[in-house]
């Protein structure tokens, strides 16, 4: 049927396939009012059966098309076409207009294996710029997975598919529909998977996974069925990746057990706290622990009854007068059914609680939980000895630290006298001591350069000498103590060896020609001109026209040769 179709809109050129989904085809094409490649998407058209995903989905490409990042596939234009189907029957189609982007997706790139942890944080720091822009736009992806994310060949990110899973979820779809727009339940959120309101966090969990399988080359949980994938969002708690490849840092095991919480508010709360953790864990830092924001109450967050602001608005619904809320409008009083149910209702709350309060209180089973001890100052070994003897795993996590010995814990998280499920790994942030500074290579520059050199690595300035040096350009340097590439710490002291310009000339009287020119040519740098003395024979010097002692670098000599006799 969609084959037939060659002009959307009088405007656009439909071309070959390039790429094929569950409820879409995408084709290359042409715009010909504007003479771009684009790139079109064909929805399927059992999607334009329903009327209310047709005006989501009109709602939602409006939405996208206001985006306009370097990091977001623009939407140029949506609609829908009228076509002929096998059967003779007209049918919509519902169409997109989108940026064409040469590269690839980035679930084929994933296909290959895990990618190096610093490229897979540069591809996730990209995604995450894009989140933070939509969702400060207002609008939530709600499909975030490597097959919605593309590289271009200059390896630029590009996020797709804004809008077009809310259309199909908030819409009368079918069950099936909505799992094929959604993609696998692989990237499911845990309260995506138990049907509860998604908001901006849920695109965070998905990017959480979408990483997890970037450094791990699988995602954090499989099964045989979605619905076995969609329970393990919900009740289990992922492997960290380091598990899986070594070559993960211990922080950025940290960022993605964060960004995989089960618990919304556990999160991270933005794309950009995100982004910031997840930079300070590729540069080798532990990210700092957030406490939540205390403004949930926007578009994109509920408030959170964990919290005070969570409590007082709830208090202030309780205690609101009456004309603060809305008026009945019905007169009439209610009828008989209506105080039937709320005595049954009654009858039943009381039967809950004389239930409850002869209820017997089960044994807590202190054998499946244990305390986080207090471990902050203790060596890691004991640290670690401590944790082992309560049946609590530790994951360390090792940080440059000016103040803390090292090998001495830092903080662990969850934080000491934290009661938790023995299954739970505690995270030990471990000091390695001072910051490790390599001395820089200061040779043959200005002195003063050196030294800016020096102190701008976090070194001091110590003694600057001077000497002789048949190359080396007067005030740079001949030499550093320590050399370049040693192992410093900060603040330690450095000192230099810096030319004075000039060369030692040594007396060459009585010495041969070649004797003298060597010293004077190949080790001072001097030039070296020879004057016959007709006054004595034996050919060696007889005079110089420099005295022993300082001169410039490359100056003229002139020796006097005696006659060969």
């Amino acid at each position: 049927m969609r084959e037939g179709i060659h002009l959307l809109a009088n405007r656009y050129q439909i071309g070959e396939l390039i790429g094929r989904g569950g409820m879409a085809d995408v084709h290359v094409g042409t715009d010909a009012r504007l003479g771009r490649k684009i790139a079109i998407k064909l929805m399927k058209p059992a999607l334009a059966t329903d009327p209310a995903f047709r005006t989501r989905f009109r709602q939602e490409a409006q939405a996208a098309a206001r985006m306009a990042h370097p990091t977001i596939v623009r939407v140029f234009d949506a609609g829908e076409e009228t076509a002929r189907d096998a059967r003779g029957l007209d049918v919509q189609v519902p169409f997109i207009v989108m940026e064409y982007v040469d590269g690839r997706l980035l679930k084929d790139i994933v296909r290959e294996g895990p990618l190096d942890p610093a490229e897979a944080v540069r591809v996730t720091e990209g995604i995450l710029t894009a989140l933070e822009y939509s969702h400060r736009a207002g609008v939530v992806h709600r499909d975030i997975k490597p097959g919605n994310v593309m590289l271009t060949h200059t390896g630029q990110v590009k996020v797709m598919d804004f809008g077009i899973a809310r259309a199909i979820s908030d819409s009368s779809a079918t069950v099936a529909q909505t799992t094929a727009i959604l993609g696998t339940a692989q990237y499911f959120s845990p309260e995506q998977a138990r049907g509860e309101t998604v908001d901006a966090r849920s695109d965070l969990y998905s990017t959480g996974v979408l990483l997890f399988e970037l450094l791990t080359g699988r995602p954090p949980f499989r099964g045989d069925s979605p619905v076995a994938v969609a329970y393990q969002h919900v009740s289990e708690a992922p492997v960290p990746p380091s598990t899986i490849n070594p070559a993960v840092s211990p922080a950025l095991d940290a960022v993605v057990l964060r960004a995989l919480a089960k618990d919304r508010f556990e999160r991270f709360q933005s794309a950009a706290d995100f982004r910031t953790d997840l930079e300070a864990a590729a540069s080798g830092r532990a990210p700092v622990r957030r406490l939540p924001v205390a403004d949930y109450n926007s578009t994109l967050f509920g408030v959170n009854p964990n919290t005070a602001a969570g409590s007082e608005a709830a208090l202030r619904e309780l205690s609101s007068d009456d004309n603060d809320r809305p008026h009945r409008t019905q007169t009439r009083p209610p009828v008989a059914w209506i105080w039937a149910g709320i005595v049954l209702v009654g009858i039943v709350i009381a039967a809950v609680v004389f239930w409850v309060a002869n209820l017997q209180p089960p044994a807590v089973d202190n054998a499946q939980a244990a305390k986080v001890p207090d471990i902050v100052g203790a060596s890691y070994e004991n640290a670690a000895d401590s944790l082992d003897q309560l049946g609590l795993t530790p994951i360390r996590i090792d940080v440059a630290d000016e103040k803390t010995p090292k090998d001495q814990v830092i903080s662990t998280d969850p934080t000491p006298g934290t009661s938790i499920p023995k299954t739970q790994p505690v995270r030990v942030t471990v000091s390695t001591g001072p910051p490790v500074i390599s001395m820089p290579s200061v040779d043959g520059i200005p002195a003063e350069q050196a030294w800016a050199s020096i102190v701008a690595a976090g070194l001091s300035q110590g003694q600057q000498n001077t000497d002789y040096s048949p190359d080396v350009p007067a005030d740079a340097v001949i030499s550093s103590d320590p050399a370049a590439g040693a192992s410093l710490a900060k603040g330690d002291s450095v000192n230099l060896v810096v030319s004075n310009g000039m060369v030692k000339v040594p007396d060459m009287t009585r010495q041969s020609f070649a004797a003298a020119n060597s010293v004077l040519s190949d080790q001072l740098g001097l030039t070296v001109t020879p004057s016959p003395d007709t006054g004595c024979s034996g050919g060696t010097v007889s005079g110089q026209s420099v005295p022993p002692g300082d001169v410039p670098q490359h100056s003229t000599i002139v020796l006097n040769i005696c006659a060969a006799g």
